[in-house]
């Protein structure tokens, strides 16, 4: 519940107005498990909230710490039985999470784990931010950044989506500023217009992976539906909207998307666009046959974009000794589960 909504339900039990003001303190600054460690409430009161309320709190199925970099996945279970993978990723600005959207996902991006056995259903607002009060705790830190680019497309569940980014930047919540929230998206054209409308100061940063709609259908068949004019108006009307800028994820597919004709094609169809490329070297994954492009390979394509006016970077990876990319710990798990019923 949000604030508003917790205070109105309270109110209509007979409850004093300063009790949501202790249950949503409890909830999302404490980040609590249970009704009985919010001490400060009636004993009565918190026996009553157990027979009426659920309150979610994800089970640690599994957690991986990089030797290399710190970087944190974790393998989350939710109490239907299903699992999604966050992970907890540490810069000298801060603790950035990603989290899961969707347990699994039906955009049916080749290069991705998340997607190889389908959707299983929509995150609530409360799993989304389970994820990032979890991993605050473990830490025992705080969490400055939250990136929603973990298993599934967060704007195929946009209304969770949108409550729980409200909830997260709430002030009587972990108050995270909307400026260090990104939402990936693969370019669902309807859901981005409907994005820009909602007066946010959020960074949208679009699954790009090709400059021309033939190869970006064949890494995404959801391009099939949308081609890339109409994805990109529709980037360029939530930069109007919001005066936010854009941000393109562009992942290097050896022998598919990396060559200098991309790099070209790629500036032709940014150049008047603004924004900022993150080129993100594909992590390989066991059920394709997918090859990260070399180092030099890279860093060629990156001077050309920048050579030509594209303000670009590239994606310093992490995790990679624990499998960290999207998918991958989900998928094991799901395997190992498998062999585990046979």
């Amino acid at each position: 519940m949000t604030f508003e909504e917790l205070a109105a339900w309270l109110k209509d039990m007979g409850q004093p107005a300063f009790r949501a003001g202790q249950i949503y303190q409890w909830l999302h600054e404490k980040q609590v498990s249970s009704f009985r460690e919010m001490t400060n409430l009636p004993a009565g009161f918190r026996r009553q909230l157990e027979e009426l309320c659920e309150l979610v709190v994800l089970r640690q199925e599994d957690r991986k710490i990089s030797a290399v970099d710190g970087t944190r996945k974790y393998l989350f279970g939710l109490v239907d039985g299903n699992v999604i993978e966050s992970v907890l990723m540490k810069y000298r600005h801060g603790n950035s999470v990603c989290i899961s959207s969707q347990a699994g996902c039906r955009m049916g991006c080749r290069f991705c784990a998340s997607t190889i056995d389908g959707l299983a259903r929509n995150l609530r607002a409360s799993e989304m931010l389970e994820q990032v009060y979890r991993i605050q705790k473990d830490l025992g830190e705080r969490v400055s950044n939250v990136v929603i680019m973990g298993s599934g497309e967060p704007l195929d569940n946009y209304d969770n989506t949108l409550r729980f980014i409200r909830m997260i930047t709430d002030e009587r919540g972990l108050n995270i500023s909307q400026r260090n929230i990104t939402v990936s998206t693969c370019g669902l054209v309807p859901e981005i217009k409907r994005l820009a409308e909602e007066g946010l100061q959020i960074t949208l940063a679009l699954s790009l992976h090709a400059p021309d709609d033939r190869t970006r259908q064949e890494l995404m068949p959801i391009a099939k539906k949308y081609s890339l004019n109409e994805v990109l108006d529709a980037c360029h009307t939530y930069f109007e909207k919001t005066g936010r800028r854009m941000t393109y994820e562009y992942s290097l597919v050896k022998g598919v998307n990396d060559n200098q004709e991309e790099a070209k094609a790629l500036v032709r169809l940014l150049k008047d666009r603004g924004g900022h490329v993150n080129l993100i070297p594909v992590n390989p994954i066991k059920e394709r046959d997918f090859v990260q492009s070399s180092s030099k390979t890279v860093t060629a394509f990156k001077n050309y974009l920048e050579k030509n006016g594209i303000n670009v970077t590239i994606r310093r990876e992490m995790g990679r000794d624990i499998h960290g990319a999207c998918g991958q710990l989900r998928r094991s798990y799901l395997r190992k589960m498998e062999e585990k019923e046979r």
